[in-house]
C-alpha cells in the first residue's frame, strides 16, 4: 500500500491510528527493550509516568520489568532531542545526539554565559567526572556535583545542572542503573560500548522513517518539531523515506504513517470502544506539534493548568481526550479518580466497563 494514493480520513480515525500504531491497542508490543525501540524515543522527565509509559504499552509487564532494564541498561534515559529526557534504546543514543546536540548547544549559549560556563570549564568537569567512574564506577548526581565543587567548578543556581547536561549530550556521561527513584552517572563508553553511528543525512531518515512508523498518522512539521531539526534538513530526508510510508489526507494537511497501520484502514481502524489511562507526558500527546486532533483545543489547559508545562494524566476513549485522572491517595491501593472535561456526558456503560479494565492493569502494573 506504500506511495498509493492518500485517503481522506476523520479526526477521530487520526487518532485511533495513533494508537495502534503507538502499540496502544491490540496485542501491543513484546518487551519493555522492543517497546522503548519501537517508539523511538519517549519522553521521560517525569520518571514515574514514563515508566507507566513503557507499561501500557507492553501487556503483562510490571513496574519491576521496567526499572530492571534500565539497571541492566538494555533501555537507556538520556537527553536525546528538545533538551527533555526521553526513553531510547542504548545503540540509538549516539547517533540521535550526533544529529541534535550541537543545535541544542547553540540554543543555550546565552543561558551558558549568564551561568558563567565556558567550554574550559566543561572540559573540566568531562575530565574529573571521567576519572572517577572509569572502570564501571558511577556517581549520584549529588556525588557528582561535589566533585564539580572539589575541582573549582560552582554548581549552584542551574550551573551544575547544565554542565552535566552538557556531558551527556556530548556522549561522555549517561543516566545508567538506579538508586531507588534516582539514575546513577556512567561512562557512556562503559555503560554503552556498541552504539550505532549514522551520517547525518541517513540519521535523519531513520529518525523519521522511524517517527512515522510508531507515531503516524504525523505531519513532516511534526517530526521537526518532534526532534527539534531544522525542517531545510528534514525535507530531503523524508523524501528519502516517503517510498516507505502511506499518505492520508486530513483537511488540507497530509499525513504520513506506516503501511501495517494504513491497512487497518482497510479492515476497520479497531478501538472505537477503548478507553485508556494513558501518563502525563505520553508521547500519544507530546508526540507532535499539532495536539488539536485528539485534544479540543477548549480543553489543553485542563491538561496544563496555567501552561506550567506539567502534564496531567489523560483518560482516551476512542483515540479522543476526554479527561484526567488521578489518585486519591499516594498509597498503590489508592483509588483513581477520572475528572472528564465534561461531566454532563458520564461514561457509559460499555465505556465504564473499559475504564475499570484499564484501571485494573494499571494496578496490576505497579505490583510487578
Amino acid at each position: 500500500m506504500a506511495g498509493t494514493a492518500s485517503k481522506r480520513v476523520s479526526r477521530k480515525l487520526l487518532g485511533r491510528l495513533r494508537l495502534a500504531s503507538q502499540g496502544l491497542l491490540g496485542p501491543g508490543l513484546g518487551s519493555v527493550p522492543e517497546a522503548v525501540r519501537w517508539m523511538t524515543a519517549s519522553q521521560a522527565q517525569d520518571f514515574q509516568a514514563a515508566l507507566w509509559a513503557v507499561g501500557c504499552r507492553v501487556p503483562g509487564s510490571g513496574l519491576m520489568d521496567v526499572r530492571a532494564a534500565l539497571d541492566e541498561g538494555s533501555v537507556v534515559r538520556s537527553w536525546p532531542m528538545r533538551g527533555t529526557l526521553h526513553l531510547v534504546a542504548p545503540e540509538d543514543l549516539r547517533w540521535m545526539l550526533g544529529l541534535t546536540a550541537d543545535r541544542l548547544t547553540r540554543s543555550i549559549a546565552g543561558r551558558h554565559r549568564e551561568l558563567d560556563i565556558t567550554w574550559a570549564d566543561v572540559e573540566k568537569c568531562r575530565d574529573v567526572a571521567l576519572e572517577r567512574v572509569a572502570g564501571g564506577g558511577s556517581l549520584s548526581r549529588t556525588e557528582l556535583f561535589a566533585v564539580f565543587e572539589a575541582a573549582g567548578q560552582p554548581t549552584t543556581g542551574q550551573r551544575g545542572i547544565h554542565i552535566l547536561g552538557t556531558l551527556c549530550r556530548h556522549g561522555w556521561l549517561v543516566q545508567g542503573p538506579l538508586a531507588g527513584n534516582q539514575q546513577l552517572l556512567v561512562a557512556f563508553d562503559e555503560w554503552i560500548p556498541k552504539s550505532r553511528e549514522l551520517e547525518r543525512q541517513e540519521g535523519i531518515a531513520e529518525f523519521a522513517l522511524r517517527y512515522f512508523r510508531s507515531h503516524g498518522p504525523a505531519t513532516v512539521r511534526d517530526f521537526a518539531w518532534w526532534t527539534q531539526i531544522p525542517l531545510t534538513d528534514v525535507r530531503p530526508a523524508f523524501e528519502q523515506v516517503r517510498v516507505k510510508l502511506v499518505e492520508v489526507e486530513f483537511g488540507d494537511t497530509s499525513y504520513w504513517m506506516s503501511p501495517e497501520t494504513a491497512a487497518l484502514l482497510d479492515d476497520g481502524v479497531p478501538g472505537q470502544r477503548s478507553v485508556l489511562l494513558l501518563p502525563g507526558f505520553d508521547e500519544f500527546l507530546l508526540g507532535y506539534q499539532d495536539r488539536s486532533l485528539v485534544l479540543a483545543p477548549e480543553h489543553a489547559n485542563k491538561i496544563v493548568p496555567g501552561g506550567n508545562g506539567v502534564f496531567k494524566r489523560t483518560i482516551v476513549a476512542g483515540g479522543e481526550v476526554i479527561g484526567t485522572w488521578a489518585r486519591a491517595g499516594t498509597s498503590r491501593s489508592a483509588a483513581v479518580v477520572p475528572e472528564l472535561f465534561d461531566e454532563t456526558r458520564p461514561l457509559g456503560a460499555g465505556a465504564q466497563a473499559a475504564f475499570t479494565r484499564a484501571v485494573e492493569r494499571y494496578v496490576s502494573f505497579l505490583e510487578h
